[in-house]
């Protein structure tokens, strides 16, 4: 019988050597994990990848990596962004990404049984779903990292790291800014996420909402508590003159049992060129998208429309945030 050769020398293969950051092996569940200094080391790190891509499009920094992106609800810019991410990175994807109507969960598995699957393949899971806490379920089982890309109406912590790290660039800094959020603060799990980032600095906080979409007493606590000028109002022109950064969210059809009361105030705010003839010179509108009439086209070729850039920046943000808790950055 012909002795079979083995196909590698293992002994002359390179070992995967990891970086020690703080954030190696850690899953991304909330942004009450980051404190201003991991903030700090997140938005370096995405400086660098920003000007890696703009030199040389990519680097084999996660060659040999895979991450599995499940989403069990329609995504666009997350779910693209961590792929292109992860790609620009020099790793692999396990996308599942088109509705999980054509995996197992169809069959009946649980999320526990699915997360637990993709880890055979996988170095990170990827996690969107419909469920407050389905995030932290996941990396209760889960030996890899799993990062939270939105659970439902709860959290979003790489929207509210790329919203931060957007404002930080596009404006020069944090600290002394007027921040309004306007729109659906109930269910906005993006205004309810970059909220907490915010009680990091000494910002002030207006939020802007019909009565039924107030931002939730549990946030609204917690910015009093942290001593942050805040205020509520229903006029946008209450803010639009002094605000700095215009937050400004959807009324998310989707998160409403009565499409009655969705129908009385999907078009409660319009952004217009008009109303932003109002705001300051120096000051940007943003929006974690997709938009549905809130804000107008003839806006966007106002440069203090920086929403694109922030669809950019999220890029930036997720590849700084891979490398990260994969040991290489």
């Amino acid at each position: 019988m012909t002795e079979l050769k083995p196909l590698f020398n293992f002994d002359q293969l390179p070992a995967k050597t990891t970086n020690s950051n703080g954030l190696t092996g850690m899953d991304v569940i909330s942004v009450d994990q980051f404190d201003p200094d991991k903030l700090a080391y997140i938005f370096a790190r995405a400086r660098e990848m920003r000007e890696m891509v703009r030199r040389v499009g990519g680097t084999d920094l996660l060659k040999g990596y895979v991450l599995a992106c499940l989403f069990y609800e329609p995504s666009t810019r997350t779910s693209s962004s961590f792929i292109a991410a992860m790609e620009r990175l020099g790793g692999s994807i396990i996308p599942i990404t088109q509705g999980v109507k054509f995996s197992s969960v169809s069959k009946g598995e649980t999320l526990a049984d699915t997360v637990r699957t993709l880890e055979q393949y996988a170095d990170a899971v990827v996690l969107r779903h419909p469920e407050i806490g389905s995030a932290k379920l996941a990396a209760d089982y889960a030996s890899v990292p799993v990062l939270n890309a939105g659970d439902g109406p709860g959290e979003h912590p790489t929207q509210a790291l790329l919203d931060l790290f957007t404002i930080r660039e596009e404006l020069g800094q944090i600290e002394g800014l007027k921040i309004a959020m306007i729109g659906d603060l109930k269910n906005g799990r993006t205004v309810q996420s970059l909220t907490k980032l915010l009680l990091h600095f000494d910002v002030s906080l207006r939020f802007v909402s019909p009565e039924i979409l107030r931002l939730p007493l549990k946030t609204m606590n917690q910015v009093i508590d942290a001593g942050i000028d805040a205020r509520e109002t229903h006029d946008v022109a209450d803010v639009i003159d002094n605000a700095d950064v215009l937050y400004v969210t959807r009324v998310q059809k989707e998160r409403f049992a009565d499409l009655a009361q969705y129908e009385q105030v999907k078009d409660y705010y319009e952004i217009t060129a008009d109303l932003m003839a109002k705001a300051k010179e120096k000051m940007i509108v943003m929006h974690p998208l997709p938009r549905v009439g809130e804000i107008h086209y003839n806006v966007d070729a106002d440069p203090r429309a920086a929403y694109f850039r922030q669809v950019q920046n999220g890029m930036f943000i997720r590849m700084a945030l891979l490398a990260a808790v994969l040991g290489q950055a």
